[in-house]
């Protein structure tokens, strides 16, 4: 039995320089979808997870009531097997599963192609005890949960040794999980993987050898272990959880980033992933990977592994987890990521359209959006992922609820301030109009800004909610009834019931704001002019244009009825409504636009010319 997987880099002649535009070109015109796979869909009941599958994930409980927990029921309202233990709503959120799995991706794909969804990022799949992945048994199978035979599963896993690719087996849940990345291709559609690489969980096949043997452990070393003769919770050994938690100790890094022995699993499990049969069928595997707090293992790692990706798939889409303010710049030189989830661009939009603790003027709003788009080498601003929301934040529809009480860009307090169980005055009733006008106007400008947009699944759908874990909940569904959450998060009735359904209108608006996207060359790859910045009205307009195709957007920030005039020449279609075209007279265009409301604007067979700014 070999103690490390052989690491596999590549010649001198991929190790020159990086040109400037290093990007996969694909990604300029993603338009992504956020999946958390435990919270999709259920497409198959007869795999749900059984009370043992929670073994060694918090809150540590195997001996209360517990079942899969109904995928329509109010969420802050107790089941019975729930009330049965009296324990509170928090210890209960944290236990629930709800039976999500891969084959429920597999029947929603038709729904997010309709959408016009063309890449897909799934928040981890490979077998882990959370409903949330990131404390991963392995990186080479996928959960046997989201697979059709969790049973076989597990006993064909056991006939493995798992540091040895040469003796791994494909699972049922493995190959659902190649049919899933075969159906998303053949729509012409593309998937990446979440690559949790800097620590695993308390199952995770290696940290349990060490448990076992101690001092006589070939995996020894490949954990942060600090006294070996002093216990901890989990262990007969002290050794360091990520932030503290100790259901995820980390591996250990040395100045290079992550040492050799979980080094070589990962590259094994790198390669399995994206190259599945070894024969140089990458089309049959991943297209990329999204990379979990990359700014916890050091350069050396990534860059090596950048390397080893490129190797296999030179077209493979990388994108980091870096939200912290001052740090994105080191990773996007070319030789490590192609993008990170862009935060920045998330609290700039906030603060401009949501926060009313600090208005941000239309020409600031400008300058930092010029500042970010300028701050790396050409082709990254076109690649990042620009999201409102994801797994670990409020949902964009409650942050604008609660728009008066938070800060996105204090990461830190952030946190605390958008979770009713730290912060009880968070409000987490649903939207109504007025906030929903926000977020449609939101939603226009992540469509037509540079940069690839990214939805948090069910936000198109009316979605709302706290933090983690209350941003996680079940996807609503067009043909499923909910019942109304009627419950408060202490446990009270709420004064008045919040209906749960499908927002068919707020799902056509973001519909049809994606098809004009994905139809406009300019939209995907133009460059960006500044038309208006207007710090009085609140009116902020610009061009997106590249080769004949041109786009102007013009966004109303206030609340009033605005008037706008634009030095630009020619005819403009607007593509959110049927109508005339626009014509405009002595080249100037003039229109009003209700308060918070948009209007993109196309060419009509005439050539503009830009005043303004």
């Amino acid at each position: 039995m070999r103690d490390t997987v052989e690491l596999q880099f590549p010649d001198e002649e991929t190790l020159m320089n990086t040109p400037t535009d290093f990007v996969p070109e694909w990604a300029k015109r993603a338009v992504w979808y956020q999946i958390f796979p435990e919270r999709f869909a259920n497409g198959n009941t007869d795999n749900d997870p059984t009370l043992d599958s929670l073994r060694n994930s918090y809150p540590h409980d195997l001996s209360e009531p517990w079942q899969p927990h109904p995928w329509t029921s109010d969420w802050y309202a107790q089941q019975p097997y729930e009330q049965a233990h009296g324990k509170d709503i928090w210890f209960n959120l944290q236990r629930r599963r709800y039976g999500g799995d891969l084959q429920g991706i597999i029947n929603r794909l038709d729904y997010l192609q309709d959408l016009g969804v063309t890449a897909l990022y799934l928040n981890p799949v490979f077998e882990a005890a959370s409903s949330h992945k990131y404390d991963g048994n392995s990186y080479h199978h996928i959960d046997p949960h989201f697979g059709p035979d969790p049973a076989g599963d597990r006993s064909l896993i056991e006939l493995e040794t798992p540091n040895d690719p040469g003796t791994w087996l494909w699972t049922s849940a493995d190959l659902l999980a190649l049919e899933l990345i075969a159906e998303v291709h053949r729509r012409g559609m593309r998937i990446i993987f979440d690559g949790v690489f800097n620590h695993m969980g308390l199952n995770s096949w290696a940290f349990q050898d060490v448990v076992q043997k101690g001092q006589q452990s070939r995996f020894r070393d490949w954990f942060k272990i600090s006294d070996w003769n002093r216990p901890s919770r989990f262990a007969p050994f002290t050794y360091r959880g990520w932030f503290g938690v100790q259901e995820l100790p980390e591996l250990r890094q040395d100045e290079n980033g992550i040492v050799s022995g979980p080094k070589g699993y990962i590259y094994a499990s790198t390669r399995r992933w994206m190259d599945p049969y070894g024969n140089g069928r990458t089309d049959l595997g991943i297209d990329g990977w999204r990379l979990d707090v990359a700014f916890c293992v050091r350069h050396g790692f990534w860059k090596d592994w950048r390397q080893h990706v490129k190797a296999i798939n030179p077209d493979a889409y990388l994108v980091a987890e870096i939200v912290t303010e001052d740090a994105n710049e080191p990773y996007l030189r070319g030789d490590e990521f192609d993008a990170v989830m862009n935060y920045l661009w998330t609290f700039t939009c906030a603060e401009f359209f949501v926060e009313t603790g600090r208005t941000m003027p239309p020409s600031e709003f400008d300058r930092l959006l010029r500042e970010e788009r300028e701050a790396y080498p050409d082709g990254v601003a076109y690649v990042m992922q620009n999201l409102l929301g994801s797994h670990d934040t409020a949902r964009i529809a409650s942050h604008i609820v609660n728009r008066d009480r938070l800060s996105y860009r204090d990461w830190q307090t952030y946190g605390d301030s958008s979770r009713p169980r730290q912060t009880p005055t968070f409000d987490t009733r649903a939207p109504n109009g007025a906030e929903h006008a926000v977020q449609k106007l939101m939603v226009l400008f992540q469509m037509t800004y540079v940069g690839a947009p990214m939805i948090y699944y069910g936000d198109e759908a009316g979605m709302w909610g706290a933090n983690d874990p209350c941003c996680r909940k079940p996807m609503v569904w067009p043909d499923l009834e909910y019942d109304p959450e009627t419950t408060l998060p202490d446990g009270s009735p709420r004064s008045e019931p919040q209906p749960v359904a499908f927002d068919h209108q707020l799902h056509d608006w973001y519909r049809r704001l994606i098809s004009i996207r994905n139809s406009s060359p300019a939209l995907q790859l133009g460059d960006f002019t500044t038309l208006l910045a207007d710090d009085d009205t609140g009116m902020y307009a610009f061009r997106r244009s590249y080769e004949n195709d041109q786009v102007v957007v013009v966004l109303n920030n206030s609340t009033l009825t605005r008037a706008v005039t634009l030095s630009l020449d020619g005819s403009w279609v607007d593509m959110l409504k049927e109508g005339p075209p626009l014509t405009s007279i002595n080249g100037v265009l003039e229109l009003t636009l209700e308060g918070l409301a948009g209007a993109v604007f196309g060419r009509n067979n005439a050539r503009s010319t830009v005043g303004g700014k």
